[in-house]
């Protein structure tokens, strides 16, 4: 629990020396509420009227220190992301955060956060992670992380965290620069489009038989965001 607690701490004070560089604007008052009855649609959310606000448009009791079922997709992990549809209180505050368990063996996929830097500290476990840059290097970065461990992913770049124990799972949590930080897991985006993508262009493009990628369009793209 004290390890938990220390870890909470620094994501929220990471968050905190964000806010002059996070990507969503800088507001503009002490704070703006989402409104989320609204039909008004702007660029996040409109805000409520301040003499509204309550101390519990800023808490949530997301019981982040208990273990998540990482069982209920393929890819042994689940995300709980904390963003502004969850806590009103984050609207124009560029943050959000998030706790990832990891199965023994299991990963977050490659994936992308398109509004938003990550900032990543491991609790429990090892965990193998890495980002590559853009084109035409596409150069890879690897780390392996233990407890304690801090890695960052740049914003918009493809990412991944891999737990290489057979035995153990591990526990991390994760820092936004986004109060809705979005996600694209790179195989669902590209596979499991709605509708699909034309066989032609992806065979194409992974230079593979039409057969394969039908292959692939078939299975069942899980998300494993909660």
């Amino acid at each position: 629990m004290a390890t938990f607690s220390y870890f909470l701490l620094f994501a929220i004070l990471a968050l905190a020396s964000w806010q002059a560089i996070a990507s969503d604007p800088s507001p503009l008052q002490d704070f703006c509420v989402a409104d989320n009855s609204s039909r008004v649609l702007v660029n996040g959310f409109v805000c409520k009227d301040p003499k509204d606000v309550k101390a519990e448009d800023f808490f949530l009791a997301a019981k982040l220190d208990m273990p998540r079922d990482t069982k209920t997709n393929k890819v042994g992990s689940n995300v709980t992301l904390i963003n502004v549809m969850r806590i009103p209180g984050l609207n124009t505050l560029g943050i959000s955060l998030a706790r990832i368990d990891y199965a023994p063996l299991g990963e977050n996929p490659p994936h992308t956060h398109p509004r938003a830097t990550e900032i990543l500290a491991v609790l429990e476990g090892t965990l193998y992670v890495g980002f590559v840059t853009s084109n035409p290097d596409n150069k890879l970065l690897l780390k392996v992380l233990s407890e304690g461990d801090v890695f960052v992913f740049p914003e918009g770049l493809i990412h991944f965290q891999f737990n290489p124990n057979p035995y153990k799972p591990a526990v991390a949590i994760a820092a936004l620069s986004s109060q809705n930080p979005g996600a694209i897991t790179s195989a669902n985006a590209v596979f499991g489009s709605k509708p699909a993508i034309s066989d032609d262009v992806l065979a194409k493009a992974f230079q593979m038989e039409k057969k394969m990628v039908d292959w692939l369009q078939a299975q069942f793209w899980a998300d494993n965001q909660n």
